[in-house]
């Protein structure tokens, strides 16, 4: 018999009322919204607050558990509106304090959560503090609140350090009157100085402003960033960027950051219905990782060593093993992503060559990814096995990165292209006024409306996994797994009731069939021999 597709019926989960606290966020399946590029409410190109509000029921219909949403901040959209110019504010291209209100009712009537991206390392050149800082000028007490500091050389002509910006080129800026300021990201993004009392006291007023608001969490842009070595020391080594998640830096992974943090959860404790906060840090090891999620501190922190390890079953192994021995002794949840806005669609990524798309291995990767014990995250299009988008033209990239003399390769535009929900249409159903990066002809076939009730297509695949991932008893719970023997280049590993199969080689493989096949990354043959398991399948038994 072919198996392809468990029953792929839609399987809603949702409440006319208030999602209520049940230790969620140790296994919920996190769907990541970029606003801008998810839907366009009111036509002008841009993805918007409203337009992400109409989509909501396909959220709920799809299986997850939480909506993530990128910042949506009163900000100059210097970065992508990770420079905030107002914390408690709407950009109006993205609508109003009403419309987020609405937002987070509507999503908590559906039984699906809400977590907003908070960015607390820097802000925008144009928030009110650093604006004054720069007209008051030297020894203005509001510079303290940034790093601001003269210059080395024989007229302060040199940066007061070594440090580079992530975005390439010097991390310092030099102001009109001779002195110079920080920024680990653009220039337009200067870092906060979390020494000072007055930052601490403003982020936790902004904690307390959203939660209020009735938001279930937050996404810590930059966990990691906040705290600077005492006397900003210079690092002395070439090409910094490549130390970047692999070595302890003076601007990186400071212990300090971890008093910060707990002082956030015991905010995060006051409040009802299990409020969380997950950490972006990017950390040498998943040891450091585990850190920002003992109990006093965050709930989870992404793993990103997971997301940058290949197709390749040895070195999964050993990452999967790694994330749960370290996360065991904190008794934190292991979190399992594979693209996020940051990062070339693992689409693509996993494939091998940009220039080709082949959604085999991406399919498999995120069965795999589903079936472990823990939280998992998916990025808007992932469901629709959107490729990433490496022919847009220069003059339509909006990534600071990308004009800049050095840094990252500047394609993160190309996992940020608005995605597609109908099979016609000028923009795919994004809205009716375009799209503000153009979208490839393809992605028609990709779409939700072409997609939708096609057993073979990767969103009934992804709605599958997430019915069974909830049906399932523990599916979703615990923290380790049960390794099988299997051939080179394979995965086998067993969880109560079910077995997980993934083939990583380029051909295929027999196995002993251990179960009743549930649902299968592409067509097998089950057999009274077994199974023969194509090449980059994942297949879920139970048994």
């Amino acid at each position: 018999m072919t198996q392809y597709l468990a029953d792929s019926t839609r399987h809603p989960h949702a409440s006319d009322q208030p999602v209520a606290a049940t230790d969620w966020w140790r296994d919920a399946v996190i769907y990541q919204v970029y606003p801008r590029s998810f839907a366009d409410g009111n036509g002008d190109g841009m993805g918007d607050i409203p337009g992400v509000r109409e989509r909501l029921p396909y959220l709920r219909d799809l299986g997850v558990d939480a909506v993530w949403l990128s910042p949506f901040y009163a900000s100059p959209q210097a970065d992508a509106g990770y420079d905030v110019a107002d914390y408690r504010a709407i950009d109006p291209m993205f609508g109003t304090l009403h419309d987020a209100d609405g937002l987070i009712r509507d999503a908590h009537r559906l039984g699906l959560r809400i977590i907003v991206d908070l960015v607390p390392n820097h802000s925008s050149d144009q928030h009110e503090w650093f604006k004054q800082a720069l007209r008051e000028g030297p020894g203005s007490p509001l510079r303290q609140r940034y790093h601001f500091r003269p210059g080395k050389g024989e007229n302060g002509e040199l940066p007061p350090n070594d440090w580079e910006s992530i975005f390439g080129g010097p991390s310092w800026t030099r102001t009109e009157d001779g002195e110079w300021y920080l920024h680990l990201f653009a220039p337009e993004q200067p870092d906060f100085n979390w020494e000072h009392p007055a930052v601490q006291d403003e982020f936790r007023s902004i904690l307390r402003f959203w939660l209020d608001m009735g938001v279930d969490g937050f996404r810590i842009d930059v966990a990691h960033g906040l705290v600077k070595a005492d006397g900003l020391p210079d690092i002395g080594a070439h090409e910094q960027l490549k130390l970047l998640g692999n070595d302890v830096l003076p601007f990186f992974d400071q212990d300090g950051v971890h008093e910060v943090y707990r002082s956030w959860r015991r905010i995060l404790d006051e409040y009802d219905g299990e409020r969380i906060a997950v950490a972006e840090a990017w950390t040498p090891t998943v040891e450091r990782t585990a850190n920002y999620v003992r109990a006093d501190e965050l709930h989870q922190a992404f793993n990103f060593q997971y997301l940058g390890t290949k197709w390749d079953a040895t070195e999964l192994r050993e990452v999967i093993d790694r994330s749960l021995d370290a996360m065991r002794p904190v008794a934190a949840p292991t979190t399992w992503v594979l693209s996020n806005h940051d990062v070339v669609r693992h689409a693509t990524r996993l494939s091998g060559d940009e220039n080709s798309y082949d959604p085999h291995r991406a399919r498999a990767a995120s069965l795999l990814m589903l079936a472990l014990p823990g939280s998992a995250y998916v990025y808007q299009g992932e469901e629709l096995g959107l490729p990433e988008v490496t022919d847009l033209p220069d003059e339509v990239r909006q990534d600071p990165a990308f004009f800049r003399a050095a840094g990252q390769d500047g394609f993160r535009d190309g996992c940020r292209v608005p995605i597609p929900w109908t099979a016609e249409g000028s923009s795919y159903g994004f809205g009716s006024g375009g799209s503000w990066l153009p979208q490839p002809a393809s992605w028609a076939g990709l779409s939700v409306e072409a997609q939708t009730a096609d057993p073979a297509s990767t969103l009934e695949l992804y709605r599958a996994a997430l019915r069974l991932r909830r049906e399932l008893p523990g599916l979703g719970a615990g923290e380790s797994v049960q390794w099988q023997d299997a051939p080179e280049g394979v995965l086998v590993f067993r969880r109560p009731g079910f077995v997980c199969t993934v083939n990583t080689t380029g051909a295929p493989v027999t196995l002993p069939a251990p179960g009743t096949v549930l649902l299968s990354s592409a067509p097998v043959e089950v057999t009274a021999d077994g199974v023969v398991l194509p090449s980059d399948t994942t297949v879920w038994w139970a048994v």
